[in-house]
């Protein structure tokens, strides 16, 4: 494979997926926000993660590589829950503002630093501009998993890719 040169990581960045990120952090947001506020230690198994402990995953990790990108480097320091975020409104709204302050400095991030090669973990190596995909990937799949919380919880699922069997029924309602 050939290495990847300046032009096109600023092409995958800025024409791609910063449109990408900007679609699916709207979507995984209204995800966590589905959870009720009262159900956030739901997990459908013992071995599973509560919904606040995924959807806390799932914020940190993407707030974590978007920041691989940035710095060049991926940082596997533990980041815990603070004791000051208990319900997914306070997860949502911790996500929200880390994904915007790094959606700005992404689009203004250009030239070597986005083709820099950034180990993660000794597993691969890859340009720090791919870390921005490996959070849309990372993102949808515990999203997903999240989604499957959410009617055993008493909540709806909303819309995903399209209309979600919840938010079909409560356009209908809507309509009349």
């Amino acid at each position: 494979m050939k290495p990847m040169t300046v032009d096109h990581a600023e092409f995958w960045l800025h024409d791609v997926l910063l449109g990408a990120l900007k679609n699916e952090h709207r979507i995984t947001k209204t995800v966590i926000e589905a959870i009720p506020a009262d159900k956030g230690d739901y997990r459908p198994d013992p071995y599973a993660k509560s919904a606040n402990e995924l959807a806390w995953h799932i914020a940190m990790a993407e707030i974590r590589f978007l920041e691989t990108v940035l710095n060049g480097a991926f940082d596997a320091s533990p980041r815990p829950q603070p004791e000051s975020i208990k319900t997914s409104a306070d997860i949502a709204a911790f996500y929200v503002e880390g994904f915007e302050k790094n959606l700005a400095k992404l689009a203004q991030l250009h030239g070597e630093a986005l083709i820099k090669i950034v180990d993660f973990r000794g597993l691969f190596q890859l340009p720090a501009v791919s870390f921005a995909q490996i959070s849309i990937l990372h993102s949808a799949h515990h999203r997903g998993q999240l989604s499957t919380y959410l009617r055993p919880m008493g909540s709806k699922v909303p819309a995903i890719y399209g209309e979600s069997y919840d938010s079909a029924q409560a356009r209908k309602a809507a309509q009349g």
